[in-house]
């Protein structure tokens, strides 16, 4: 007889309404790819460290590794599979638009959750939220047009891309972080 503790939760996840009955130590990425089959979110290290498994909770960038499904229940969840639905019209969001056109993948491994972290760091920025290159941190920064390429750096520190691809990572963000409606 199973005794492990489990709960039912609820996510809205790429728009939609989701439920399920999770074992209490199910993590949100485990539950993403072995449960609901969005397998779009990688799992590299399972330790937080890489960033492959980075999605959009309730806006904000998380590592799905290390966050607890039920932690989780609730909330609003966008993964690779859901960017799309942030853009405007049918296409592309743009940022992944960007990161074809500045050829700022290469295995692609990586590029879900440095999309997403991406979108992420381009919505602290546009929230004003400092980094810790940036230099008034009581004055934060006007938004996301006006970060540097060392800003950019730092906010995307925790992802890490094992084939190179990081120039034209930084190529992408930059581009899309110019433009004032993504």
């Amino acid at each position: 007889m199973d005794t492990t503790p489990h709960t039912e939760i609820g996510l809205r996840i790429n728009g939609a309404d989701t439920t399920a009955t999770v074992d209490n130590r199910v993590t949100l990425l485990d539950l993403l790819r072995e449960h609901l089959g969005l397998t779009g979110t990688k799992k590299g290290c399972d330790h937080g460290q890489c960033g492959a498994c980075t999605v959009l909770l309730n806006g904000q960038r998380v590592n799905s590794c290390l966050k607890l499904a039920v932690s989780a229940s609730g909330g609003t969840v966008v993964t690779i599979e859901g960017v799309h639905d942030l853009a405007d019209g049918d296409g592309l969001h743009p940022l992944q638009e960007a990161f074809v056109a500045n050829d700022a993948l290469q295995c692609g491994y990586c590029t879900p959750g440095q999309i997403c972290s991406a979108l992420g760091a381009l919505a602290e920025a546009d929230a004003g939220w400092p980094s810790h290159v940036t230099p008034d941190v009581a004055a934060g920064i006007e938004s996301a047009a006006a970060l540097t390429a060392d800003e950019i750096r730092e906010r995307m520190s925790g992802n890490l891309c094992r084939c190179g691809a990081h120039r034209g990572i930084l190529a992408a963000i930059t581009e899309v972080a110019a433009v004032t409606n993504r």
